[in-house]
């Protein structure tokens, strides 16, 4: 049975830096026999988290149901069919873009916090599954990680999505020109990340 990875991309633009990155790391993932699926947070009806924690009271390892009716639920229904995911974003601010941070304090329902405890509990704490962190900026690629705080957001969604970040693509200087292009390094680099989570 061939592996699935699920691409979540958090970019307010389709077709952008973000969106090309992340197409060739599923492309990367198909040619080793992947199925693949791309999500795009722009088109997913998710509304933001009312903190009423009503997810997180119920004990036991499966994640708490949030009790607003929107996308959030087949959404995750999908992630949990993935062996692998690739988490995008854009870095708007020096963070992640709403629509992604948005996404993310949803997944609070992976936490077990029970009124009168003062910090949740991670309901699964062995990873199940890969993931792969990509953002894209204006900056420097290498500036990514140390200067902004992309890569500490990524890896918190994997990690509360039960996956292992095996490798990362930050990919930089995409303001130089109004359509970026990932240069042919990049995009081989890109499918040479995806063949790794096939």
């Amino acid at each position: 049975m061939s592996r699935k990875v699920v691409g979540i991309i958090g970019s307010y633009r389709k077709g952008g830096t973000t969106d090309a990155a992340v197409t060739a790391i599923l492309d990367g993932a198909r040619e080793r026999g992947a199925e693949t699926e791309t999500i795009y947070l722009l088109d997913r009806p998710i509304e933001f988290c009312t903190n009423c924690r009503q997810c997180t009271q119920t004990p036991g390892p499966e994640r708490g149901k949030c009790r607003q009716q929107d996308g959030l639920e087949s959404l995750l229904t999908e992630i949990d069919a993935a062996d692998a995911v690739v988490l995008g974003s854009s870095i708007n601010f020096g963070g992640v873009t709403a629509i992604f941070r948005r996404f993310t304090e949803r997944l609070i329902g992976f936490l077990y916090w029970p009124w009168g405890e003062g910090m949740p509990k991670m309901r699964k704490t062995k990873p199940t599954r890969k993931a792969v962190l990509v953002a894209s900026s204006g900056m420097p690629g290498l500036f990514i990680p140390l200067f902004t705080g992309v890569a500490s957001a990524l890896r918190l969604a994997a990690k509360t999505l039960g996956a292992k970040p095996v490798a990362s693509l930050w990919v930089g200087l995409s303001a130089m020109e109004q359509n970026h292009q990932l240069s042919a390094q990049t995009r081989e680099r890109a499918r040479r990340i995806g063949w790794t989570l096939a």
